[in-house]
């Protein structure tokens, strides 16, 4: 490992310990260190760096020939950092610095140790599905950006009335949710909102994608695990003449006559799995399955 990046972001220092472990445990291999833009230059004008560093501010600043980017914050971290790697096949690191991570999952207090696995190669790299949104009429908001590493949601706007989503699966009609909104969720984002919704959890390297209702009237409309290289159609009916997309965290507001189609994207993300970590010990311990809670709270 040669050549890095390190995001985190640039509105908060609340990192700045963590940055500053992670760039020196870097550079004790001789490891080149860019920082996004941003980000970089909060710290700069916190005199938090000892010396310049390089930079990049877009995907277009980035290429192959990078080794890894580290993303130091939460799960939310990570999603914007997809953004910038996209395609790349740049494998991500997520260090977190924030509370609940599925994604972000080396702790404050490892990254030295972190590194030393990385630099031994004593690691594994996942591939993660992402979903891909087109929109008719097209959504300039999103544009080359129309991708999700978590999930698209479908929601109602200012209002307390439901929508219809009429949903087809390769073309052929499902039903018609009526409800505040639909998840579709990849099994990355089965932790996130969709979990919330009562969706069901999925393990990383499974081939399935989720369609979870957000309060539904109907209570027989129940979340439904679909494959992967299902097409969805969604077209939506409501009182008001508009309604939101959300792709991660990333949102914008369309008409209601905007006809949404998602598939799986042509591309997938890399994630960093060290060698003394795995997935299901992250369910357990975020989710504390087999601890006495009782236990916790006498303690």
């Amino acid at each position: 490992m040669k050549k890095v990046a390190i995001y985190a972001q640039s509105y908060s220092l609340s990192s700045e310990k963590e940055i500053k472990a992670l760039i020196k445990a870097l550079e004790k291999y001789n490891v080149v260190v860019f920082i996004e833009k941003e980000f970089y230059e909060l710290l700069s004008q916190h005199d938090l760096l000892n010396k310049k560093y390089p930079v990049f501010a877009s995907f277009d600043d980035l290429s192959d020939s990078f080794d890894a980017l580290f993303s130091v914050g939460g799960d939310g971290t990570i999603l914007r950092a997809v953004t910038y790697v996209r395609d790349l096949k740049i494998p991500i690191l997520g260090i977190n610095s924030g509370r609940l991570g599925f994604l972000a999952t080396v702790q404050k207090k490892e990254i030295k140790e972190a590194i030393d696995l990385l630099m031994k190669g004593k690691f594994s790299v996942q591939e993660r599905t992402l979903l891909q949104l087109k929109t008719t009429p097209e959504t300039n908001t999103f544009s080359d950006v129309n991708f999700a590493l978590n999930e698209i949601t479908i929601a109602r706007r200012n209002t307390t009335s439901m929508i219809g989503i009429k949903t087809y699966l390769n073309e052929e009609y499902l039903t018609n949710y009526w409800a505040d909104g639909l998840i579709i969720a990849t099994p990355t984002g089965s932790t996130g909102y969709s979990l919330s919704c009562n969706g069901p959890v999925i393990l990383p390297d499974s081939t399935s994608l989720i369609i979870t209702p957000i309060a539904p009237h109907n209570l027989n409309a129940r979340p439904i695990v679909i494959p992967e290289e299902t097409t969805i159609q969604l077209e939506i009916s409501a009182r008001e003449k508009d309604f939101l997309i959300s792709l991660d965290s990333r949102i914008t507001t369309v008409p209601q006559e905007t006809k949404i189609y998602i598939e799986k994207a042509p591309f997938t993300i890399k994630t960093i799995q060290l060698e003394d970590q795995s997935y299901l010990k992250t369910l357990r311990k975020k989710l504390l399955w087999g601890e006495d809670i009782r236990n916790q709270a006498s303690s």
